[in-house]
Order: structure tokens, then C-alpha cells, then sequence
């Protein structure tokens, strides 16, 4: 934290009024969604004129909120003249919404430039409307972060979903991505409902809706664990967390890839915002088994949205499944931290407690990354499928080059950001010993096998992600026509691969923002190491890494081979056709298909699967084998429910009858009722 504060920061006065440059930069993103409508039918002023001033605004929100961090400023508090009379609008920044805002503002910003070149014209609603959309989205997840009360945080929630949304179904011609909106919309009015009861219960019995009233009032251990739960479900859902992962793979391919992108990188973030908001700052009551709940869900997500996109064919859905992975991982930590909180050990919290906070900043910049590449793909192939797809190496460099930085990225290699994260998640599973408790030193360290063998399967997903799309030969002979991203998506996706170097070669700087949200939330920071080279979390004898003299030793490796083999080679190079194997007629039907890739996944854990084949006849003229890969949770646990919920909708709607008179005889009959019920 103190390497972190010696940046060089702007002037005094600009970290003394944080909060009111941050509400004015909120109103800039509210007045380009406007401004839309000077031309509404222009795609070209819409996207290149009004997201590259987006854009700059998201680079001035990370900058305020950069500021904001290394000064540790105080929180700052305004209450707004708008609202409802007696209920105006509390906002607040302090550390936690700080770091929030940091991310949006990051990633936000390779987000906006590369739309500005990836939406075309006849894509999409209106160019108004997607501008509109747009920066009304970015607008209204800055102030659920800001938000100090309720009322507040309600409406900007629900107005963060309904935005989302309608850019999720742009295409709402397509019956597919109609139903993908509406079960996304469902779910996300499911987890409102979720966490305004549990911010009813946080009040105490007053009627105070600001979350200072909240963080004063004295809740019995009872009702601290109704608040609890009711915010787990409610942030798990917009979140991803299994089970309540249904709408994510559905609505992320339904979206436009910079849609998918601000969804998966930076709307997921605000459900890790809020459930650190109840449970480390509204509720001062703690209990162990809280953490432990959280531990166990967020490995399973993790282990489940691993296994799954292993076995994807269409390269959104295994992203969309890689970001339930990856949520899982941060739940992971966060619970852990609960964990070593109750039991005193507050340094340990602050460890895993850094190690969710600095992959949820991972996150937003590799998975951000990797659905605009996905996104760029789809325009020059126009198709999603990975069976269709190969080779586009030679076809669109710049796209593989970035990448293959994300992919290295979200596998967790070093010197990478991915790797930083997950080692500070692993270092924090090695001090569970210290936990006075029998039972969870006997359970928790499975936890350490579990994640072992998650990043094991990420892995395995992004070799299949980049190998089957990239490499190889084009698997369509439209495929020679593909072209490469033009140069406002290729700054987009730059500005995304750099923060992954940046964060994996430097993560001191990660590791000190994220300091000042474990000193505010549970008073210790952990040490990001006293010189730029190393990073040592606790101590130096316990754990050390550098990014830096990693990456250099493999420049040197690298070059030092480069040179050797060159001199050795005497300067000549020979070119000569790879082993075939016995067989020399190589076509892209010889080549390992996206099914084939994660056939031994589907065998390992086809008990997640709910799988039907459909096997050609044998005198079948043109044989096709096909496999159907179904989430059991969808079909055992929602679909259920929507026959159920159907069915009561069907009998309900027998009382319809379309005559005046019947309805006013429900209005007396209820009259009547009440008047009984009151006397």
C-alpha cells in the first residue's frame, strides 16, 4: 500500500472533491446517451463521435478513482436533491467503491473504443437507441457503486437491468434472443426482489433507508443471517453463482460481443460490489458458516462453469461459462475471508480478501478482452461456431496476437495477470491450518485440490478456445475471406492486453488499490513488497513473486536461443513439412474438432451432463453424428418451475373473462373482504 501511494497524483483539490467529479462524470455518460438523438439515425456519430468521448470518460472515472485510492482520502458523502420527498439520494465513495469504480473506468475504456469500431450500420436498434442504451448502462453501474442508501441503490439496480436488457436483445427479432432477454430480465427481477428484502431486514425495524442507519442497527445473529442469504441470493443471481447461473450462458451469445463484454466484465462486478457491501460493511456481525457457504458455492461455480465450457462448440457460450469459473474463484475468496475474519486471523482475511478483489480487477480486463476478440471474429467469419472456424491466424494477426494474451491471461500463466490473482488465492488456502477449528482444517484444504484442478480445466478451455479458432487450417473455404479488426477495435483490444501485461509484470499496483479496501473494511492491508521486483503478500519466507524478473528471464531464455540457434545455423533456415503421421493428404477434417476437444471432459464428468445423441441410420446417405449437451440444474430445477409457474398463469387466467361487470364484482367481493377483515 505505501508503493501504492507513491504514485504521483493530480492536485490536492481534485482527491478533496472525488465525489462530485465522479456524479458529474455520471451525468456526461447520461448526456452522450442523449445526444444520440441529434442524429438518430447516424451510426457513424453515434459510434465514432459519442464512444470515443465515452470512452474518455471512462478513462477520467479511473483516473478520479486512481486518485481517490492513493491519496486515502476519507469517505466523501452528498445528498443529492432528487428522489422522493423525505427520501433524496445519499451517494457515497469510500476505498470499496473507489476500487469498483477503478474497474469500470479500466476496462470500461477498451470496451467503449472498441465499439466504436465494431457496431455497423443496420446492426442493432436505432443508432439512438444503442447509444442510449449504452451509456445509460456505464451510468447506472457507477451509482450502484456510489449509491449510500436503498432507495438509491435500487433504482440504479433496476435501471442497470433493464438497460442491459434491451442491448441484450438488439436482435429482438430472433425468437432465440427474445427468450434469452426474457430469462435474463426474470432473473434479474428475481435477485432485486432478493436484495431489497434483505436490505428491508439490515433497516432493523426503522425506517431509515440510507445504509448508515444500517450499518447502526443491532441485529440479533438470526436476522444478520436472513440479510445474509437474502443478499447471496440476490447478488448470486446477477452474478452467475450456481445455481442461479441459468440466464448467463443464454443471455452473453444472445448480446453484441461489447455488450457481452461490459456484462461479463464489468455488470458481474457489481454483484461482487454488493455482496462485499452487506457483508463487510453493513452487517458488523459475522458469522463462521457464512464463509464457508460462500467457499462452497464459489468452488463448485468454479468447478462447474469450468467443466462446461469445456464441452461448448459455440466460443460465447465457453466464455459465458469461463465467467462463472472465474466468479466462482472470487466468491471463493471472499468466503475464505469471512472464514479467517471470524477467527481473528485479520491479516489472512486481508490476503484472500486482496486476492477476490485483484481477479475481479483481472477479470474485467482478460474476459473483456476476449469477447471483443470474439466479437472481431464474428464479423469477419460471421459465425460463432467453433466447428466452423480455424486457421484465422494467418487470416487476422493483430486479433491472435491479443488474443493469445488473454488467453495466456485468463489460464492463469505467469508472468500474466490471471497467474497474480490465483496465487494469492492459493497462498491464502496454505494458512487455513491456522484456523483453530478441527473441522474446517479437515474440509478447507480440499478447497487447495479443488482449485488446483479448476485452473487445471481453465487451462484446458482456453487451449481449445485459441487452438481451435486460430491455429490449423481454415475448417470453411470462406474462411480465406476473413479479415482482421480495423484499427479503433485493434486500440480497444490493445488497452485491454496491456492492463493484463501491466497487472501480471507490475501487480504491486493492483495489490496496493486493493490495500486500501482490506485497510477500510477489516482495518489490516497485506504488503505488496517494498520494491518494485518482489511481492511478498505476508513475509518474505513465506511466499515471493516477480513479475518482472520473471518476464525477463524469458526474454532472455528466448533470445538467448534465438541467437544460439542462429549461429549455429549459420544464419540458414530449412524448411521442411511436419509429421503426418503416415498420412501426407492433411485437410481440416484431420484436425481436432471443439466436440473431440472436450469428449474427455463429457466422459470424466458426465454426471453435470444431461446428454442425447442422435446416431445416423445406417443405410444414412449423408451420416451425422450429433450430440446434445443439457444443463441438469436447468432441466431439474427450472424448467419445473416454469411449467409450474405456467400453469398457475393458466388458471389465473380463467378469472379473464373480458366483462366489465365481472370485474366489478371482484372489486366488491374484495371490498367486502377487507371490510370483514377490518371489523
Amino acid at each position: 500500500m505505501d508503493l501504492f501511494r507513491s504514485i504521483p497524483v493530480m492536485t490536492s483539490a481534485l482527491s478533496a472533491s472525488a465525489l462530485p467529479c465522479m456524479l458529474t462524470l455520471v451525468c456526461a455518460w447520461l448526456a452522450l446517451g442523449m445526444m444520440g438523438w441529434l442524429r438518430p439515425r447516424s451510426i457513424r456519430f453515434v459510434a465514432r463521435v459519442l464512444f470515443p468521448v465515452g470512452a474518455l470518460v471512462c478513462v477520467a472515472v479511473a483516473v478520479v478513482a486512481g486518485v481517490f485510492l492513493a491519496t486515502g482520502q476519507v469517505p466523501e458523502t452528498i445528498v443529492l436533491p432528487l428522489g422522493l420527498p423525505d427520501l433524496p439520494f445519499h451517494t457515497r465513495l469510500d476505498p470499496l467503491s473507489a476500487f469498483f469504480l477503478l474497474v469500470l473506468g479500466l476496462a470500461g475504456t477498451g470496451i467503449s473504443t472498441f465499439a466504436a469500431g465494431y457496431f455497423r450500420s443496420g446492426e442493432g436498434p436505432a443508432p439512438a437507441l444503442l447509444g442510449l442504451h449504452y451509456h445509460v448502462f456505464l451510468a447506472a453501474m457507477a451509482m450502484v457503486i456510489l449509491a449510500d442508501d436503498a432507495y438509491l441503490f435500487m433504482v440504479a439496480w433496476e435501471t442497470m437491468a433493464l438497460s442491459s436488457y434491451f442491448l441484450v436483445t438488439s436482435h429482438h427479432r430472433i425468437p432465440e434472443i427474445r427468450s434469452a432477454g426474457f430469462l435474463y430480465l426474470v432473473m434479474a427481477h428475481v435477485g432485486a426482489i432478493c436484495i431489497l428484502l434483505s436490505f428491508g431486514v439490515l433497516q432493523g425495524g426503522n425506517w431509515h433507508f440510507t445504509f448508515d442507519a444500517m450499518r447502526g442497527a443491532s441485529l440479533t445473529p438470526s436476522l444478520a443471517t436472513i440479510a445474509f442469504l437474502l443478499a447471496l441470493l440476490g447478488f448470486g443471481a446477477k452474478a452467475g453463482l450456481v445455481p442461479m447461473h441459468v440466464w448467463l450462458p443464454e443471455a452473453h451469445p444472445a448480446a453484441p460481443s461489447p455488450v457481452s463484454a461490459m456484462m461479463s466484465g464489468l455488470m458481474l462486478k457489481t454483484a461482487i460490489y454488493g455482496i462485499l457491501r452487506v457483508s463487510f460493511d453493513l452487517l458488523h456481525l459475522k458469522l463462521w458458516w457464512w464463509g464457508l457457504l460462500m467457499l462452497v458455492m464459489g468452488l463448485f461455480s468454479a468447478m462447474y462453469g469450468a467443466i462446461f465450457a469445456a464441452v461448448q462448440s459455440d466460443m460465447k457460450r465457453l466464455l459465458a461459462y469461463s465467467s462463472i469459473e472465474n466468479i466462482g474463484l472470487i466468491f471463493t475468496g471472499i468466503g475464505l475471508s469471512i472464514v479467517f475474519e471470524t477467527h481473528n486471523l485479520h491479516l489472512y482475511a486481508a490476503l484472500a480478501l486482496t486476492a477476490a478483489l485483484v481477479h475481479a480487477l483481472n477479470h474485467a480486463f482478460f474476459k473483456s478482452l476476449l469477447f471483443l476478440v470474439t466479437g472481431s471474429v464474428l464479423h469477419a467469419t460471421k459465425t460463432r461456431n467453433l466447428g466452423k472456424l480455424g486457421g484465422l491466424i494467418r487470416r487476422m494477426p493483430w486479433v491472435a496476437a491479443l488474443a493469445l494474451i488473454g488467453t495466456l491471461s485468463i489460464a492463469g500463466l505467469p508472468p500474466f495477470n490471471g497467474f497474480v490473482s490465483e496465487w494469492l488465492l492459493l497462498q491464502s488456502f496454505l494458512f487455513t491450518p491456522q484456523i483453530a477449528s478441527s473441522f474446517l482444517n479437515m474440509l478447507i484444504p480440499l478447497g487447495a485440490a479443488a482449485l488446483a484442478l479448476t485452473a487445471a480445466l481453465a487451462a484446458y478451455v482456453m487451449v481449445k478456445f485459441y487452438g481451435v479458432i486460430f491455429l490449423g487450417q481454415p475448417r470453411e473455404a470462406d474462411l480465406v475471406n476473413a479479415h482482421d479488426a480495423n484499427w479503433l477495435e485493434r486500440l480497444g483490444l490493445g488497452w485491454l492486453a496491456l492492463g493484463c501485461i501491466l497487472i501480471g509484470v507490475l501487480p504491486q499496483f493492483a495489490i496496493g488499490a486493493a490495500g486500501a479496501v482490506t485497510h477500510h473494511l477489516l482495518n489490516q492491508t497485506v504488503r505488496p513488497g517494498s520494491t518494485m521486483w518482489w511481492i511478498a503478500p505476508i513475509a518474505p519466507e513465506q511466499a515471493s513473486y516477480s513479475g518482472l524478473i520473471l518476464l525477463a528471464g524469458i526474454v532472455a531464455v528466448v533470445g538467448v536461443t534465438f541467437v544460439l540457434v542462429r549461429i549455429l545455423a549459420h544464419g540458414r533456415i530449412r524448411r521442411t513439412a511436419p509429421w503426418d503421421c503416415g498420412y501426407p493428404w492433411q485437410t481440416p477434417r484431420m484436425q481436432d474438432t471443439a466436440e473431440g476437444f472436450g469428449q474427455p471432459i463429457r466422459h470424466m464428468f458426465d454426471v453435470f451432463f444431461r446428454i442425447e445423441r442422435h446416431l445416423p441410420a445406417p443405410d444414412d446417405a449423408a451420416p451425422r453424428y450429433r450430440v446434445a449437451i443439457e444443463d441438469r440444474i436447468w432441466r431439474g430445477v427450472y424448467r419445473p418451475i416454469a411449467r409450474s409457474v405456467q400453469w398457475l398463469a393458466d388458471v389465473i387466467s380463467v378469472l379473464q373473462g373480458g366483462r366489465l361487470a365481472i370485474y366489478l364484482l371482484y372489486s366488491f367481493l374484495t371490498l367486502l373482504g377487507l371490510l370483514v377483515f377490518v371489523l
